[in-house]
């Protein structure tokens, strides 16, 4: 007995020494600047940027480096409310605003991001079916129940560890890269000089560019998430009650935002350059969801690059979905519970949104 007793710990030994050297990986001390940014390239996002390298090839790749700055820019405003007020951004509206400011954007967003999840959730359904031939539908409900089970019952501090790991999904549009050929000369050229001719349907793209790079609903879901990681903390006050934290807390939030959208944008751009070195030269030039993208590129660029473009999309979307649906509870002023921390003791069905 005493034998088997002193055996017991050992497997489990190395478990936990890998465990402890992930929490204390660079990425997982970064925080919500890295998750707002590649939730930003979910699903849909990625059926627009395939949608303008398939119809506009390279000439469209000059919209990431004009959209970094200005979603970076927008984000750290966002995430400084936050961090600053200790609220976020839904009871800083009530503060400044009218009451039918507050309504009126908390159903605008409410409706956007309903139909944002049933796109994200069917694309992933969709690719989970090309890649492991189960129904589309199932897969859906999947994900769905998958999804919800885990914003209920695991604590935050867990839910968003796992999160920042998932992160790594992305780098699967960069690997896509080497799969095909990529004339460099030529993306260089038409990133700074595009040959365009404006019309509709160049407006059109530009603007669901723009629209998807720069999303409300990661405004509230970044400026709450700082809360949440304030609160997670304990003992730790708002910027404007600790004023002696805020040089080291400003700049953090200012490295986190910058290089999370940094990563996001960069990886718009990858997508964007995948479809147009494959799909817009073999002529596929009209794409409608993600999946579909993926699946004309199989043919094109072979399996291997149709698989981590599969990858990626799954990836993305299971960071996507949470987002999308965390935002939606903190489009509320008011906390769902007393306490309004998605701490440690609390799963994220209880998330206030501050």
């Amino acid at each position: 007995m005493s034998e088997d007793s002193d055996r017991k710990p050992r497997p489990t030994k190395p478990l936990l020494v890998l465990w402890d050297r992930l929490k204390e990986h660079p990425l997982a001390r970064l925080g919500p600047g890295l998750i707002t940014g590649v939730a930003d390239d979910d699903p849909s996002g990625i059926a627009t940027y395939s949608q303008a390298g398939a119809q506009f090839g390279l000439n469209m790749l000059w919209t990431m480096p004009l959209a970094y700055p200005l979603m970076a820019a927008i984000q750290a405003m966002c995430a400084q409310i936050g961090r600053v007020t200790g609220k976020g951004l839904a009871a800083n509206i009530k503060t400044a605003f009218p009451p039918i400011v507050l309504k009126g954007v908390v159903l605008l967003l409410l409706m956007a991001n309903t139909l944002n999840i049933a796109a994200d959730v069917a694309a992933m359904g969709e690719v989970a079916e090309l890649v492991s031939g189960f129904d589309r539908h199932l897969m859906t409900a999947l994900f769905v129940i998958g999804t919800l089970l885990l914003q209920i019952f695991v604590p935050y501090h867990r839910y968003v560890f796992f999160l920042k790991w998932l992160t790594l999904s992305l780098l699967a549009y960069a690997a896509v890269l080497f799969t095909v050929h990529v004339p460099w000369s030529e993306v260089a050229l038409r990133t700074v000089w595009p040959n365009l001719t404006l019309n509709s349907s160049v407006a059109a793209v530009v603007v669901g560019v723009f629209g998807t790079t720069i999303s409300p609903y990661l405004f509230f879901w970044q400026a709450s998430e700082e809360v949440e990681d304030m609160l997670a903390k304990g003992g730790t006050a708002p910027l404007l009650q600790d004023r002696a934290a805020a040089p080291a807390e400003l700049r953090r939030i200012q490295w986190d935002t910058w290089s999370g959208m940094f990563y996001s944008d960069l990886t718009a751009y990858f997508i964007m350059l995948a479809t147009a070195v494959t799909l817009h030269v073999s002529g596929v030039t009209e794409i409608e969801t993600a999946a579909q993208a993926a699946s004309a590129l199989r043919p094109l660029a072979g399996d291997f690059a149709f698989l981590l473009f599969a990858i990626g999309i799954l990836g993305v979307g299971l960071i996507g979905v949470p987002v999308l649906a965390g935002s939606r509870l903190m489009l509320s002023p008011k906390p769902w519970t007393g306490n309004p921390a998605l701490n440690a003791k609390r799963p994220m069905r209880e998330a206030s949104t501050v």
